[in-house]
């Protein structure tokens, strides 16, 4: 399969943490003709096996999406919301949005109240779904924890650019997905454990019960990071033509280095990024899983994270 037509359906696929059921299941068939075995774990994480010899190395891209939660219907027929993982309030209204009711996938619309200040940012308490439906039937189809996706349908931009929703982490899913492809028919001196992880956004726990399944010698996270965009200090983002590949107290040193003499050796433009307190990806959870593990972390540069 073409990464781009990879990325169009797999993006396209609910999978908010906690829920990510069917994204699993479509990356775990993406997988099969690659691996020797694909497996998908008891928290959704998606487990494709290539056997070698040597290391077992769990390479490893989250599968899960930042969204939303009904938290309660009001009278009128508002749908009051929580967040799943990092969502950022001031990119919510009027966003379309997928509610998940009782009778299927419907689609609404994010509202603010009219009046106030308009020079403040809403609060997230503040903002509603509608459904446009009245509101017996609104409060009869959806209930309190009912999943709420963000909206942003593969969109193709100038310059071979692609803008979508959940790029965090899928396009590090497609990632892989071309690794194990490449490496199908390689005798392998390891073991490569390809892993979608689940519930990355709401902790890493995907990683955490994948690495203690799997028992790895070399964790290898693969995830985003902010790409350059207008208005941002340099020093906070990264060019879009290299990868970018973390420093500090979860990064194993011999193994960033290690990174890097490769880098150089493919000819592969790199540059590094100084992770001081916390990488904040599933690098974190796999170093301090079982007894530690070794890890390295390689970085997508991603332009506006966390939006559609």
């Amino acid at each position: 399969m073409r990464t781009e037509d990879f990325l169009r359906q797999v993006t396209a696929l609910p999978g908010l943490s906690g829920n990510e059921g069917e994204v699993a299941r479509f990356i775990a068939e993406a997988f099969r003709p690659y691996c020797d075995e694909v497996r998908i774990d008891p928290l959704n994480s998606v487990i494709g096996h290539i056997k070698g010899s040597g290391p077992r190395v769990m390479l490893c891209a989250h599968l899960d999406e930042i969204g939303l939660m009904a938290m309660a219907v009001e009278d009128d027929g508002a749908i009051r919301f929580g967040s799943i993982g990092g969502v950022d309030p001031r990119i919510l209204p009027a966003s379309r949005v997928t509610v998940y009711t009782e009778e299927g996938p419907m689609t609404g619309v994010i509202l603010a109240p009219q009046g106030g200040d308009e020079k403040k940012n809403h609060k997230m308490q503040s903002l509603f779904v509608d459904l446009g439906l009245p509101a017996e039937r609104v409060k009869a189809i959806v209930h309190p924890g009912a999943p709420i996706a963000l909206y942003g349908p593969a969109t193709k931009l100038e310059n071979n650019r692609l803008a979508c929703k959940t790029i965090d982490d899928r396009g590090c899913v497609a990632m892989m997905l071309r690794a194990a492809e490449l490496l199908q028919h390689t005798d392998l001196r390891c073991q490569a454990l390809f892993t979608a992880t689940s519930q990355e956004e709401v902790g890493g726990r995907g990683a955490q019960t994948g690495c203690w399944a799997l028992d790895p010698d070399i964790g290898v996270a693969i995830d985003v990071t902010h790409g350059s965009m207008p208005g941002c200090d340099e020093g906070d983002t990264f060019p879009l033509e290299k990868i970018v590949m973390s420093e500090g107290p979860f990064i194993t040193p011999a193994l960033h280095k290690r990174m890097f003499e490769i880098c150089k050796k493919l000819r592969v433009d790199a540059q590094t990024s100084v992770a001081a307190d916390g990488t904040w990806t599933d690098a974190d959870d796999l170093m301090m899983a079982r007894v530690g593990v070794p890890t390295v972390l390689i970085e997508l540069p991603l332009k506006y994270m966390h939006t559609t």
